[in-house]
């Protein structure tokens, strides 16, 4: 009961955040800059408020503050906070430099590392370096592999939640998903935050879907990657994430292998356009077809999580 109390609370109040953020966004002259080397489609989104992860983490953090139960619940609100504050300042810088970079990648990956050192570290008490392996179904202790392993994967779980957020209404439609898949694994305290995160992006996405009226910006997916990783974190299915997650992973991989290709092949490129969600564009596949898809193809893989874990 109280893990549908908490999606429903932050649906709603994340949705009613999100319309009240819309006019201040714009005001505050937040409209995104499109990429000029981008699908041409894109083009005509320029101006459209960015930043709108706010009400994302403001929703799921207030609900989760509300239902606290114990310090994983704190841990999973801070990383929430903690890594969409490293979006909210690339975003905000670049509505000041009026383009389309903000924190350079050092920077970026050097406050990221910060936060995922930090989060690991906690991880290794809370799970004591557990980790739950699929099919097996038992917990299994990594030791001293733990902690260079969290790291590993919240640093590349927030990027590739950054990836995925490219198209009206993927990254939130497809977290709402995940997340509350780990909140059904979990069913502790950070279950209860893992739903509320799933209700928030439920609420966020009436307002994101295509055609999307605000973009959540690094502000919001940096958040939900710190707060997905956090959360696996806490309830040991670290494993999980990436399988749950499988889109995340095949947006990363796509640009991994683009950036390899084109630079050992003499300019050649693997895909039309990484990340993944772009190649299928460039397909002749209309963006409204590439969510749907990918959604779909989620709730196979959250269907396969819950079953093999």
């Amino acid at each position: 009961m109280w893990f549908a109390i908490a999606f429903a609370a932050a649906l709603v109040l994340s949705a009613v955040l999100t319309k009240l953020e819309i006019p201040m966004l714009v005001r505050l002259k937040t409209g995104q800059n499109i990429r000029e080397e981008g699908p041409q489609e894109h083009k005509a989104k320029a101006g459209t408020p960015s930043m709108g992860g706010i009400s994302i983490i403001a929703a799921a953090c207030i609900v989760g503050l509300v239902l606290m139960r114990s310090p994983n619940m704190w841990v999973c609100v801070l990383s929430t906070v903690a890594f969409g504050a490293v979006g909210f300042t690339d975003d905000y810088l670049k509505i000041v430099k009026h383009q389309n970079e903000g924190l350079n990648p050092k920077q970026k990956m050097g406050l990221l590392l910060v936060f995922a050192v930090a989060l690991a570290i906690y991880g290794s008490y809370a799970a004591n370096g557990f980790v739950m392996i699929p099919f097996l179904k038992d917990l299994v202790k990594f030791g001293i592999f733990y902690i260079p392993f969290a790291i590993f994967a919240i640093v590349a779980m927030t990027n590739a939640v950054n990836l995925t957020d490219g198209l009206d209404g993927l990254a939130s439609s497809i977290t709402a998903l995940v997340a509350a898949t780990l909140g059904y694994l979990g069913l502790g305290s950070e279950g209860l935050f893992a739903f509320a995160l799933s209700g928030a992006c439920v609420g966020f996405f009436l307002f994101n879907k295509h055609p999307a009226k605000l973009f959540m910006g690094d502000t919001g997916s940096l958040a939900l990657g710190g707060a997905l990783a956090a959360i696996a974190i806490c309830n040991a299915h670290l494993l999980a994430l990436p399988i749950a997650g499988g889109i995340y992973v095949a947006e990363a991989l796509s640009v991994i292998i683009q950036v390899y290709v084109f630079k050992t092949q003499n300019g050649r490129r693997f895909f039309r356009m990484a990340p993944l969600h772009h190649h299928f564009e460039l397909g002749g596949w209309k963006e409204t077809k590439v969510v749907g898809v990918f959604f779909g193809v989620t709730a196979v893989l959250c269907a396969l999580t819950i079953l093999i874990f």
